[in-house]
Protein backbone atom coordinates (compact mmCIF):
# COMPACT_ATOMS: atom_id res chain seq x y z
CA UNK A 1 0.00 0.00 0.00
CA UNK A 2 1.32 3.41 -0.88
CA UNK A 3 0.48 7.08 -1.06
CA UNK A 4 2.88 9.17 -3.13
CA UNK A 5 3.53 12.90 -3.27
CA UNK A 6 4.79 14.97 -6.13
CA UNK A 7 7.57 17.39 -5.29
CA UNK A 8 5.11 20.29 -5.73
CA UNK A 9 2.70 18.76 -3.19
CA UNK A 10 5.49 18.10 -0.69
CA UNK A 11 6.74 21.69 -0.96
CA UNK A 12 3.22 23.04 -0.42
CA UNK A 13 2.65 20.85 2.64
CA UNK A 14 6.02 21.91 4.05
CA UNK A 15 5.18 25.57 3.40
CA UNK A 16 1.76 25.30 5.09
CA UNK A 17 3.16 23.47 8.14
CA UNK A 18 5.82 26.18 8.54
CA UNK A 19 3.17 28.89 8.19
CA UNK A 20 0.99 27.20 10.84
CA UNK A 21 3.96 26.77 13.18
CA UNK A 22 2.77 23.32 14.26
CA UNK A 23 1.83 19.92 12.91
CA UNK A 24 3.62 16.71 12.05
CA UNK A 25 2.23 16.21 8.55
CA UNK A 26 -0.83 16.15 6.35
CA UNK A 27 -3.77 13.91 7.26
CA UNK A 28 -5.49 12.44 4.20
CA UNK A 29 -8.82 10.63 4.45
CA UNK A 30 -12.21 10.06 2.92
CA UNK A 31 -15.75 10.71 4.12
CA UNK A 32 -19.16 9.73 2.75
CA UNK A 33 -20.30 12.63 0.59
CA UNK A 34 -21.97 13.83 -2.57
CA UNK A 35 -23.80 11.85 -5.18
CA UNK A 36 -20.97 9.41 -6.00
CA UNK A 37 -20.10 8.19 -2.52
CA UNK A 38 -16.89 9.67 -1.07
CA UNK A 39 -14.97 12.93 -0.85
CA UNK A 40 -11.36 13.54 0.10
CA UNK A 41 -10.60 15.12 3.45
CA UNK A 42 -7.37 17.02 4.09
CA UNK A 43 -6.25 18.35 7.45
CA UNK A 44 -3.00 18.94 9.27
CA UNK A 45 -2.09 16.26 11.80
CA UNK A 46 -0.99 17.30 15.26
CA UNK A 47 -0.54 13.77 16.61
CA UNK A 48 -0.64 10.11 15.63
CA UNK A 49 -3.04 7.37 16.72
CA UNK A 50 -2.68 3.58 16.70
CA UNK A 51 -4.99 3.53 13.66
CA UNK A 52 -2.61 5.66 11.52
CA UNK A 53 -0.30 4.63 8.71
CA UNK A 54 2.49 7.04 7.83
CA UNK A 55 3.85 7.62 4.34
CA UNK A 56 6.95 9.80 4.16
CA UNK A 57 8.29 11.25 0.94
CA UNK A 58 10.38 14.32 0.10
CA UNK A 59 10.74 14.98 3.84
CA UNK A 60 6.96 15.25 4.39
CA UNK A 61 4.61 12.87 6.22
CA UNK A 62 1.15 11.94 4.95
CA UNK A 63 -0.94 10.23 7.62
CA UNK A 64 -3.86 7.96 6.68
CA UNK A 65 -6.23 6.00 8.93
CA UNK A 66 -5.98 2.29 8.23
CA UNK A 67 -9.74 2.18 7.56
CA UNK A 68 -9.33 4.71 4.68
CA UNK A 69 -6.43 2.90 2.99
CA UNK A 70 -8.64 0.72 0.78
CA UNK A 71 -9.98 3.90 -0.88
CA UNK A 72 -6.62 5.67 -1.06
CA UNK A 73 -4.10 2.94 -1.91
CA UNK A 74 -2.06 4.09 -4.89
CA UNK A 75 -3.12 7.76 -4.70
CA UNK A 76 -0.66 10.32 -5.98
CA UNK A 77 -1.15 13.70 -4.32
CA UNK A 78 -0.17 16.64 -6.51
CA UNK A 79 -0.45 20.41 -6.15
CA UNK A 80 -1.31 22.41 -9.22
CA UNK A 81 -2.14 25.91 -10.34
CA UNK A 82 -4.90 26.31 -12.92
CA UNK A 83 -5.42 29.93 -13.83
CA UNK A 84 -5.94 31.81 -10.57
CA UNK A 85 -6.74 28.65 -8.58
CA UNK A 86 -4.26 26.53 -6.68
CA UNK A 87 -5.26 23.22 -5.12
CA UNK A 88 -4.22 19.71 -4.21
CA UNK A 89 -5.09 17.19 -6.93
CA UNK A 90 -5.76 13.51 -6.34
CA UNK A 91 -4.69 10.96 -8.94
CA UNK A 92 -6.52 7.92 -7.59
CA UNK A 93 -6.34 4.64 -9.56
CA UNK A 94 -9.24 3.21 -7.48
CA UNK A 95 -11.84 5.70 -8.72
CA UNK A 96 -14.55 4.07 -10.85
CA UNK A 97 -16.63 7.22 -11.31
CA UNK A 98 -17.06 10.83 -10.24
CA UNK A 99 -20.08 13.06 -9.87
CA UNK A 100 -20.83 15.89 -12.28
CA UNK A 101 -19.79 18.59 -9.82
CA UNK A 102 -16.44 16.86 -9.20
CA UNK A 103 -16.91 16.85 -5.44
CA UNK A 104 -17.22 13.11 -4.87
CA UNK A 105 -16.04 9.79 -6.29
CA UNK A 106 -16.95 6.11 -6.21
CA UNK A 107 -14.68 3.07 -5.90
Amino acid sequence: MAITLTERAAKQIEKQLAKRGSGIGLRLGVKPSGCSGYAYVLDYAEQLTDDDTIFEQNGVKVIVKKSDLEYLDGVELDYAREGLNEAFKFNNPNVKGTCGCGESFSV
